[in-house]
């Protein structure tokens, strides 16, 4: 797979099966994410790799409650409304249980924190189709980022006083037939392009 293919080609998984990812393979993965470019070569992410059941079940409950006492406003980003909308039902699982979720995080006072960690996502999304790996980019604990639940339980997962979660990405095999992920690329309807 040529790396313009890997980019094409490259589709959210929301459905993982229980296969377990080898370690060579997540190392791969992690290893994509570090490699990518950052503000001043600043090097600032911290990667945060849980395979842990529990750990990732205690991240569900924590996010389900923090969601569920919100309300949703006018002009709310629709996907945090579908959240809250969600977790006031019950049973909110929002990283979609991978076999491993890995958290980007970086320095809350580093300009560039999102621009840093959203280049290590990509690199790490494009790296998981290479290997036959589904992957989903998971907004949800950014968006929680000053919660003070939140922020304890992942304090003890390593993520240092002055880090906050700028995305995570669910990493695990396709719950499909064959176990690779949708590869049919979706057209462009968007994205202006303007060549001066």
């Amino acid at each position: 797979m040529t790396t313009l293919e890997a980019i094409k080609t490259r589709r959210s998984t929301r459905r993982f099966s229980d296969k377990p990812v080898e370690l060579e393979k997540l190392d791969k993965i992690v290893s994509a994410g570090r490699f990518a470019p950052s503000g001043g070569n600043s090097q600032t992410c911290h990667f945060i790799v849980i395979r842990n059941k529990d750990v990732l079940a205690k991240l569900a409950e924590l996010a389900q409650s923090a969601f569920a006492q919100m309300e949703i406003t006018e002009g709310m980003y629709k996907s945090i409304a579908n959240s809250i909308r969600a977790s006031k039902k019950g049973n909110y699982i929002f990283h979609y249980n991978p076999d491993t979720l890995i958290i980007v995080a970086n320095q809350k006072d580093y300009g560039n924190n999102i621009a840093d960690c959203a280049c290590a996502l990509e690199n790490m999304m494009i790296a998981a189709n290479e290997l036959d790996l589904g992957s989903c980019w998971i907004n949800q604990l950014k968006w929680l980022n000053e919660d003070k639940a939140l922020l304890e339980y992942e304090r003890t997962l390593g993520l240092e006083k002055n880090e906050r979660i700028y995305g995570a990405l669910a990493i695990g095999y396709a719950d499909t037939e064959d176990g690779l992920p949708c590869r049919k690329p979706l057209e462009r309807i968007g994205n202006k392009v303007t060549y001066i």
